[in-house]
């Protein structure tokens, strides 16, 4: 709200490169956000897949966790008015990467009812296949439409 309150003072006062320069921040700031909450679904998406994997076994609810996790990943990132997505698939690669310690870490805590670390979850999954998995199954979700 601030950041609108500013704007409308330098719009006022005819100061429109401080305006610009300030919805550039907003609009960067509006992507951080989407972006972490992309990574948040990413988190458990990963979490849910790693188990399913490490266990060699699912449960409804897992695959219910992992659904919704894709569902809402591309409601998120979607751009609604602008059209387009906020990660591309490049970028959802490189964000499912960088949840995989995240994600893992997590998974220790839950399957086989936390007997194992992150390290030994690790050696009982092939990360690549999840890794792909997961960006096959977000691909598939919004329809095969990421570029």
């Amino acid at each position: 709200m601030e950041e609108l309150l500013q704007l409308k003072s330098y719009i006022e006062q005819g100061c429109y490169n401080d305006a610009l320069l300030l919805i550039g921040d907003m609009e960067e700031m509006g992507r951080d956000d989407k972006v972490s909450k992309i990574e948040s679904f990413l988190d458990i998406l990963l979490l849910h897949i790693i188990k399913k994997h490490a266990e060699k076994r699912t449960t409804r609810s897992w695959e219910a966790s992992i659904q919704n996790s894709a569902d809402m990943i591309c409601r998120i990132n979607k751009r609604r008015k602008a059209g387009g997505y906020y990660l591309s698939s490049e970028d959802l690669e490189r964000a499912i990467r960088e949840s995989w310690k995240t994600a893992l870490r997590r998974a220790s805590l839950e399957a086989f009812e936390g007997r194992y670390d992150d390290t030994e979850i690790a050696q009982k999954v092939d990360i690549s296949r999840i890794e792909q998995e997961a960006l096959q199954l977000i691909v598939r979700t919004q329809g095969g439409k990421y570029s």
